[in-house]
């Protein structure tokens, strides 16, 4: 796979995510340049097009990657419109990163897993970037390095400030549970097995219908298990820890004490308002890694079946948020495309 010096990238989707990546790969990163941009609202794709030199607008995802200027694809469309883009850019041998979800389900997610493996090399990187977040990154070695012992427990906290008004109570889990599935299996090393969702009585800050917040337990198939508080109307910030607690010891990260202040008689920092500034770091490497693998001739990162397992999670989690019961996770078999480790 040889690409040129500079890549070219096609970013679809020009919303919040898909815009923010256009900066990042115009001003942030090094080795690229936003070649096109796409989204179904032409006129959003020309007016964020017009801040970026020699990038062309498109309102057709296969029109813009059928452009000599092109030769990777970034997806920050909506979910559901991940599975016809993924097509598209195998058909032309595209390496694609693509945002979370790999698509909505596990139905779609295993029919794109199943096109690339027969094509028989990995064209995806999935946008799971808390693998890319320097503390994570961190807790992860010193896991490797077998210094606690063996991880029983993760404890994880996911809160932000306040929900859009169009998420749902399943939402809790497809659209942010998602990530604490995947460092769960990837902090681990471990599939997750069965899950079981325990819900309080709703905040008063939760919009009326919402079961906000929700506490969700993972079974894992190496004997762990891991638990997510994820309250999405805390109304104070956005925080996200994990303490792995292991046989000899533990670890936490997310505590965001990088600057704590004494004055006036009183100490304290500050807490990030959302994951633009909570995760900048994390996604500028990201997608230079991305880059950087890719003009190697290399696909790396969190791969179609790590999408298509936290698919197949979050599909037995919603299951178990409606039925008040612990759910089974039923995965297919692995291809050796994507090797024997998480």
């Amino acid at each position: 796979m040889n690409r040129r010096e500079t890549l070219g990238i096609a970013v679809i989707g020009t919303g919040r995510m898909g815009a923010d990546h256009v900066r990042r790969i115009d001003r942030v990163i090094s080795g690229a340049r936003v070649a096109a941009v796409v989204d179904i609202d032409r006129g959003r794709a020309e007016a964020v097009a017009a801040g970026v030199d020699g990038c062309t607008a498109y309102g057709d995802a296969d029109e813009a990657m059928a452009s000599a200027d092109v030769d990777a694809v970034l997806v920050a469309s909506s979910g559901a419109a991940h599975e016809e883009a993924l097509l598209a850019a195998f058909a032309r041998d595209l390496p694609v990163l693509c945002e979370k979800p790999l698509t909505p389900d596990a139905a779609s997610a295993l029919r794109v897993m199943e096109a690339e493996v027969a094509l028989g090399h990995r064209l995806v990187q999935v946008g799971f970037m808390r693998r890319y977040d320097t503390e994570y990154v961190r807790l992860k070695a010193l896991l490797g390095t077998g210094q606690l012992g063996r991880p029983l427990m993760l404890h994880n906290r996911h809160r932000n400030v306040a929900s859009p008004p169009f998420f749902t109570s399943s939402m809790l889990i497809t659209d942010s549970v998602a990530h604490e599935v995947d460092v769960t299996r990837w902090l681990l090393g471990h599939e997750i097995s069965a899950v079981t969702v325990l819900c309080p009585s709703s905040s008063s800050g939760a919009p009326g219908g919402l079961r906000d917040p929700q506490f969700v337990v993972l079974e894992t198939d190496g004997g762990a298990l891991s638990d997510v508080e994820i309250f999405v109307n805390c109304g104070f910030g956005y925080q996200v820890q994990a303490e792995a607690v292991c046989e000899r010891g533990t670890a936490r990260i997310g505590d965001g004490h990088e600057l704590v202040t004494n004055m006036a008689g009183r100490w304290g920092g500050t807490i990030p308002q959302d994951w633009t500034e909570r995760f900048a770091q994390a996604y500028d490497d990201e997608v230079q890694a991305w880059v950087d693998a890719t003009r190697r001739g290399e696909v790396t990162g969190p791969s179609a079946w790590d999408g298509y397992a936290a698919a197949a999670v979050c599909e037995a989690g919603v299951r178990a948020l409606e039925t008040g019961g612990r759910v089974e996770v039923a995965l297919a078999e692995r291809p050796g495309l994507y090797g024997a480790g998480v």
